[in-house]
């Protein structure tokens, strides 16, 4: 039995081995993709090419006898993979633009966005606090200038730029807008446009990124970035200044607020961390993963984005007074009352309760594959 084990496995070793060799070759495919569409211009992110890819590889799954599900894993992870291949170089849209300049441009979002704009053939600049004596020689000639520093600095900085030519666009990747936006349409006369990246500097590629884009002036000039971004693979959100920084006041601040609020306490309680994990299930790891990511980070930028409007504090207030008012409800061990309150939740997420907890369902066995032995 002992020697037909070892048969079975040096075949499923020969088969794995055939197998990273099939997806070689198919990463070479998708660089000469890649190369090809760079040339005609054609979007990285296909979203109709790969809706039909998965959908008939599921069905070739399923009359082979093999789950659907995980070859759909294994196709979306692999192409998540290949858009990054897919980056050898994307065609210019605006050739006639003599520069660029990045103020901040070295930070993890500047350095992205550098990097993608060289690679589609800009010339590009960056920018630091320590260059602004050699501002007149930086910004010559400069076709678009985008500001990507600290919330705190933000203003400051774009109150400086009232020298631009009237024909550069001016936009920011600032996470609030309306008080970007009023300070660079108070300070320049030309085009103006508000930007988020929508993510962090850990990406492997632009494809499915988000970017929100609020209209500030003359945006029928600014189009052709708008469709650079798209071409790169991003999907590009029109949203207003006031209802993205609305939104964010639910999505960013409060949301770190509650984040920093439990790792803070949890500091304060000291907890064996490593017994947590070991105990935890895959979504509660995931969950203490999230609070660990936030500690990981920047200090500083989560105090400005949280602190940067009276409107976040108002939030996190009510936000407070809902808290104590569920601590009084189990002070009273009033079930009943939880349970109204719970359906009142359910209520208001509706159909996306039931579809997050499917979309959970995969998290947690992904997690579940990358638990380590020991538990940690």
């Amino acid at each position: 039995m002992t020697d037909r084990l070892d048969e079975i496995r040096a075949e499923i070793d020969k088969t794995d081995q055939e197998l990273v060799r099939i997806l070689a070759k198919r990463l070479e495919l998708v660089k000469e993709v890649g190369r090809e569409k760079s040339l005609t211009g054609t979007p990285i992110y296909a979203p109709d090419r790969e809706k039909s890819m998965i959908a008939k590889r599921r069905a070739e799954a399923e009359k082979a006898g093999i789950s659907p599900d995980l070859i759909e894993d294994v196709l979306r992870r692999f192409t998540r993979e290949s858009y990054g291949a897919e980056e050898s170089g994307f065609k210019c849209l605006n050739p006639d633009l003599k520069k660029i300049v990045l103020i901040g441009g070295r930070g993890g979002i500047g350095r992205i966005f550098t990097r993608l704009f060289e690679a589609s053939g800009y010339k590009v600049e960056t920018m630091g606090h320590r260059d602004w004596p050699r501002a007149e020689e930086i910004f010559r000639d400069a076709g678009l200038v985008v500001v990507s520093v600290p919330i705190d600095k933000t203003a400051e900085v774009i109150d400086k730029l009232s020298f631009l030519d009237d024909n550069c666009i001016l936009a920011d990747f600032t996470s609030t807008k309306s008080m970007p936006l009023e300070h660079m349409l108070r300070i320049h006369r030309g085009p103006v446009v508000g930007l988020h990246p929508m993510f962090g500097p850990d990406i492997s590629s632009m494809a499915k990124q988000v970017i929100i884009w609020s209209e500030g002036r003359h945006d029928d000039r600014c189009q052709w970035l708008r469709k650079q971004f798209e071409l790169w693979g991003a999907h590009v959100l029109p949203v207003s200044a006031a209802e993205h920084d609305g939104a964010m006041r639910y999505i960013q601040a409060l949301r770190h607020f509650t984040t920093f609020s439990y790792g803070v306490f949890l500091a304060k309680e000291n907890p064996h961390f490593p017994t947590l994990l070991k105990l935890s299930s895959p979504i509660y790891r995931m969950e203490l993963m999230m609070v660990g990511r936030l500690f990981a980070q920047d200090p500083g930028l989560y105090a400005d984005i949280i602190m940067s409007s009276a409107k976040n504090i108002s939030v996190i207030e009510r936000y407070a007074a809902v808290v104590a008012e569920q601590i009084d409800l189990l002070k009273n061990s009033d079930r009943e009352e939880f349970i109204k309150r719970f359906c009142e939740g359910r209520e208001y997420f509706g159909e996306y309760a039931d579809r997050f907890l499917r979309e959970c369902g995969g998290l947690i066995a992904k997690m579940h594959d990358a638990k380590v032995p020991e538990g940690i």
